[in-house]
């Protein structure tokens, strides 16, 4: 079984299937991929339609995915931009199944070049050469700001992740970004180190980064691979 974050309760559900299984962790788990540049605005929440507005006429829109908070704002961001000559569609929850496969079919085609979503397309979804991911509105939680990012700089290619960070909103998530950001190596806006002071929930979070076992298990584990057991060939 392979996952990116791997936590205590789908470990214990996955143990339901393996036995004696070996746990293996790559890297940070649940850190922010090093390929995906990370870049932050501060941006009141009323100012944020037009700073996105901004930045894909900048930057251009090619194979951009825009995350939102709620299911409403989904469809008014995806039209807001029709209206000013980006072509959107979005995929949230509420659409029915066949309106989000046309969505998906249309962003992955280049029919629509920006696809307005809300955390229902941050996992799961495999969608090839995402350019640039925007959160217009940054999670609650910080394994789905890592999820979200890791849409775009897949498969060892360079990607863009760019956030909206409103003081009034978002303040709760600064410091487990600093850690994001510092653990892959990305450059710090001063705003948000000033503003990263309080408890930091991905400081005591390991995203499924340990087995759950214990250390008992792994002392037995341990135990057994540097003391083998000979068995006669004619058991095998």
């Amino acid at each position: 079984m392979f996952s990116a974050t791997f936590p205590e309760e789908i470990q214990r559900l996955a143990g339901k299937f393996l036995h004696d299984y070996i746990f293996v962790a790559v890297g940070i788990v649940g850190g922010a991929c090093a390929d995906v540049e990370q870049r932050f605005y501060e941006v009141d929440r009323f100012k944020k339609r037009q700073k996105l507005l901004e930045l894909l006429r900048e930057e251009g829109s090619e194979r951009t995915l825009v995350f939102v908070e709620t299911k409403r704002n989904a469809d008014f961001i995806a039209t807001f931009l029709s209206e000013n000559d980006l072509s959107s569609t979005s995929i949230h929850g509420d659409r029915l199944q066949r309106e989000r496969e046309t969505a998906l079919r249309e962003f992955k085609q280049g029919v629509r070049n920006i696809l307005v979503a809300t955390d229902v397309a941050a996992r799961g979804l495999d969608i090839k050469n995402v350019m640039h991911v925007i959160n217009f509105d940054l999670p609650k939680h910080i394994e789905e700001y890592v999820h979200r990012i890791g849409r775009t700089g897949r498969v060892g290619n360079r990607g863009k992740a760019t956030s909206f960070f409103d003081f009034g909103q978002d303040m709760n998530l600064a410091k487990d970004l600093l850690k994001v950001l510092k653990e892959a190596e990305q450059p710090v806006p001063d705003w948000l180190e000033q503003h990263s002071h309080g408890q930091s929930m991905y400081e005591t979070a390991t995203f499924g980064g340990e087995d759950v076992r214990g250390n008992s298990f792994r002392e037995k584990q341990n135990f057994a691979i540097s003391n083998p057991v000979e068995v006669p060939d004619e058991e095998w």
